[in-house]
């Protein structure tokens, strides 16, 4: 979930320094040894719930393969407490809360086991997931990460100030980049609050996470910022998006400075970008809808790709016992477990038939339907070496040419993949 991400900036150097070191996984036990494991999970209370029945579930019927479940321990982030916990060689055999971006890390460092190897490895992994599967796959074609769960991310509107700015609350004009800036301008002359929209405008490389890139996915129709090694932005696309965003600040239809809280809660903005974590958060807050994120010249709802927002298992090297851990991983994502999932965090299980093998969950919890269509198309970081790094390059230059309005769109976007592909390289 965002809350969760947003604290990865805080450990970003060391995030850094430890993709720079390799080995120190302490690689021990067969791929087909049995035994105890242990696992760390995310520390929030649906997710703790979730993973405490799983745990009862697994032992109940495996009492010589107990797992020994605890929430990643305290840390400035959980990717600086996995990275530190690699190089000392006593990594949990899975970690249900990993980051995508991380992965290119942790696997330089050795830490992590490349699913690929087990036997029946690639083939759970590409028929739970389908296409959106080959997102992460590493450079060498092996998965070291299990795609898990996602929260795509829509624009959340607030009906009531939508109907007081006099806009139609149940059918918001935002498809177009046209028509959301017209719509973000009447909301402002209006005055129901002080910006239209508020994303982040901080440097922490994630946050274009949460602006530039849900719009460039949908306006490129599922582009990664980077493939085949290569930057993708510097084009029209980009450029699209990128004058779109400039505009919004230009016109202060959003702020250039961090708001200390939660700007769509408190009524400071009348729009926000987040997923389906945020139906429960805003329920007993704001009177809320959701529309998928603009394109320059409007996309269909069912054809509208957005950012993934996802995080996955990984399966560690110091692990003794392999081959409990991948069954332990498998039962953890079976359709039984994903319904489970599902139904105690609101968040989306990376598989092909969400919405049809759910159809129950989603009939009843209408907030969530269009997030589990949405689920389908949706586009993850980049799976490359120097990711943070690339991030950071990209976020350097968006803050400086987009945000605050410093130098020019194109070339910043020239600039930027010129370093990017550098990067991706591993330079």
């Amino acid at each position: 979930m965002r809350r969760r991400i947003l604290a990865t900036a805080v450990a970003a150097t060391g995030i850094l320094a430890l993709s720079a070191c390799s080995g120190g996984g302490g690689a021990t036990g067969g791929m087909d040894a049995r035994g105890p494991i242990t696992i760390w999970y995310s520390n929030n209370d649906a997710e703790i719930a979730w993973g405490e029945q799983m745990v009862e579930a697994w032992n109940a019927d495996h009492p010589d393969e107990q797992i020994t479940a605890q929430e990643i321990p305290a840390g400035s982030s959980s990717e600086e407490v996995i990275g530190a916990a690699i190089t000392a060689g006593n990594a949990p055999c899975l970690v249900f809360n990993t980051s995508p971006a991380a992965v290119p890390g942790f696997e330089r460092q050795g830490g992590l086991v490349n699913l690929s190897e087990f036997p029946d490895g690639e083939q759970y992994i590409t028929d739970r997931s389908g296409d959106l599967a080959e997102q992460y796959r590493s450079d060498d074609g092996g998965f070291y990460q299990l795609p898990w769960k996602s929260n795509p991310v829509m624009i959340f509107y607030n009906k009531d100030l939508f109907a007081q700015a006099g806009l139609d609350p149940e059918s918001p004009q935002l498809s177009t980049y046209d028509e959301f800036l017209t719509t973000a301008r009447t909301l402002k002359t209006a005055g129901v609050a002080p910006y239209a929209i508020n994303p982040a405008p901080t440097s922490e490389f994630f946050q274009s996470w949460f602006d530039f890139y849900p719009l460039y996915a949908a306006q490129t129709g599922g582009t990664q910022l980077v493939e085949d090694g290569q930057a993708t932005f510097d084009g029209p696309d980009g450029e699209a998006v990128a004058d779109f965003w400039r505009t919004i600040y230009a016109e202060q239809l959003a702020g250039n400075e961090q708001y200390q809280g939660d700007s769509f809660a408190d009524g400071q903005a009348a729009m926000a970008i987040v997923g389906p974590w945020a139906v429960s958060v805003y329920e007993d807050k704001v009177n809320w809808g959701a529309v998928p994120v603009p394109t320059e010249q409007g996309t269909a709802a069912d054809e509208t790709w957005t950012f993934s927002d996802a995080k996955n298992i990984g399966l560690f090297t110091a692990c003794e016992n392999k081959g409990t851990a991948w069954d332990v991983l498998k039962f953890a994502t079976s359709e039984e477990q994903d319904g489970a999932w599902l139904e105690g965090t609101g968040q989306m299980p990376l598989r092909t038939d969400l919405t049809s093998t759910y159809s129950g969950y989603f009939s009843a919890n209408p907030a969530y339907e269009q997030f589990g269509d949405q689920a389908a198309r949706t586009v993850e970081v980049p799976n490359v070496v120097n990711s943070v790094e690339i991030w950071q390059a990209f976020r350097d230059g968006y803050s400086k040419a987009v945000i605050f309005g410093g130098g020019d769109v194109a070339t910043f976007l020239t600039d930027a993949k010129t370093q990017i592909d550098q990067l991706a390289g591993g330079n």
